[in-house]
Parts: C-alpha cells; structure tokens; sequence
C-alpha cells in the first residue's frame, strides 16, 4: 500500500493487524500488572460505549435495511468512536477532569482488539457496513494476487514551461 494504492494485499493485512496485535499484547500486559488499581466500573464503561455510540446504531439500521444502504452518519459514528485521535481526546479529558488512571486502558484494548482480531479498521462510505465483499476489490485483489496487476509504466512528469527570450 503506498499514497496512490491505497489498498493492502492479504500479507501487508495480516502485517498491519500484527503491529496492532502487539500494541494490544503491550496494553494487556499493563491491564495485568494493575489488576488490583483498575477501576471496574469506568474500565467497563469506556470499553462498551465505543459501540454503544459508534457501532451499534449503524449494525440495527444495516440489519433493518432491506437494501443494506444506511446513512452515511452511521460510518461517521462508527469512525469517530474508533478513531485513535478521538479515543486519544477522550483520554486526555478523563486525565484533565478526573485524574490519571488504569481504567482508560480499556480504550486502546477496545481499538486493538478490533484491529488485531477481528481486523475491523475503518469504514469508507463506499463500502458495506457489515463486511461484505466488493466485487470490483475482489477482482482487483485477484489480479494483483495473480501479479497481472502490475503498474503501468509511470508518467512522465510534464517538462518545465520554456519562457520566452524576451521574458
């Protein structure tokens, strides 16, 4: 996957959900080390209403769909609740209005579970909610499996405008 492919083949996938699998191995291993300073309630709390808002709304209204196109503000929630940057905020403001603690750990356990195990990433308007394979991302994923995706060859890159002898 570069800037131009945004796209990953099944090995860089699996390369991806490894690196979140360790952060999430990195944050488990603080979760046991703290057992006995966590705070149940609020680790509960943060970890169940990433879905309660993020989620779950857009899940009901895919399965109640009969053409399963939703609104477009169901992958907005669903991508701002399982946004690094926003859960980042979120723990930022519980340091600031209630202190530090062991219970926001459930944030990044929440996000790097998903992206680890499940390989739940973010949802782009273009796709299903619920995972439903693309048939054009399918065919473009065989080909590149196949190697008969290759690039074509680059562009060129336009030649510098000539100025004229009298500019």
């Amino acid at each position: 996957m570069d800037a131009l492919n945004r796209f990953d083949t099944k090995a860089t996938y699996r390369l991806i959900r490894l690196e979140y699998l360790f952060a999430l191995g990195v944050s488990f291993y603080f979760f046991f080390r703290h057992l006995g300073d966590i705070r149940w309630w609020p680790f509960a709390l943060l970890f169940v209403y990433i879905d309660l808002i993020g989620y779950i709304p857009g899940a009901i209204a895919y399965h109640r769909s009969r053409t399963k196109r939703i609104p477009k503000a169901y992958y907005v929630l669903y991508n701002t609740m399982h946004s690094m940057a926003t859960q980042g905020a979120v723990a930022l403001l519980w340091i600031l209005l209630i202190g530090n603690e062991w219970a926001l750990l459930a944030l990044p356990i929440h996000l790097c579970g998903d992206r680890a195990l499940f390989g739940n990433f973010l949802k782009p308007f273009g796709v299903s909610f619920e995972p439903v394979v693309h048939p054009k991302f399918a065919a473009l994923e065989a080909a590149v499996e196949q190697g008969s995706g290759r690039a074509p060859a680059p562009v060129p890159a336009p030649a510098p405008a000539r100025q004229s002898a009298t500019s």
